[in-house]
């Protein structure tokens, strides 16, 4: 015979429902979210060792993007060969600590604007570390993704195979 739940059994069943569903949707978005960010920067833990070559992983819209650091400070670098300079937005390097050395005018993509020179005591990208490198403040830059330019990634060795980039010391 079939004998009705007591009230109490009711609510538990129904607050364990509730309690799985929400559970489920935590970890679906935590889910999602590290999937997206893979997808937007899949170089987000790039080993140190000094023996062995950085090698990145385009992302999904084609360019390289890496974690690493400027004087001792986590940054997303976006690598731009075409970049003469490492380019840095003006909020960030405020965060940093930086201060400019002058003004300056540099050709973009978006045209001619003033830019504000400032040298870096150290970047850091996986195991490959440059010194004293040439930069500049963006002031126009709101993100908080360093341009990677030649400045630092003239001391290195790159080829690009299939979708990845190796840089090493040459």
């Amino acid at each position: 015979m079939n004998q009705p739940l007591p009230d109490n059994s009711r609510r538990l069943g129904k607050w364990m429902m509730y309690a799985t569903w929400v559970i489920s949707i935590a970890m679906a978005s935590y889910f999602f979210s590290n999937w997206q960010q893979y997808k937007h920067n899949p170089n987000q833990y790039l080993s140190s060792d000094l023996q062995h070559p950085v090698v990145l992983k385009q992302n999904a819209q084609g360019h390289y993007l890496a974690s690493g650091m400027i004087n001792d400070i986590a940054v997303v670098f976006l690598l731009d060969t075409g970049a003469t300079d490492v380019s840095i937005g003006h909020k960030l390097a405020s965060k940093i600590g930086l201060t400019a050395t002058g003004e300056d005018r540099v050709s973009t993509a978006n045209g001619v604007i003033t830019v504000y020179p400032t040298l870096l005591d150290s970047i850091s990208l996986g195991g490959l570390r440059a010194k004293n490198i040439e930069a500049h403040i963006n002031p126009y830059a709101e993100d908080n993704t360093v341009l990677l330019g030649m400045s630092f990634l003239k001391h290195l060795t790159l080829v690009q195979q299939n979708n990845t980039l190796t840089l090493s010391a040459p």
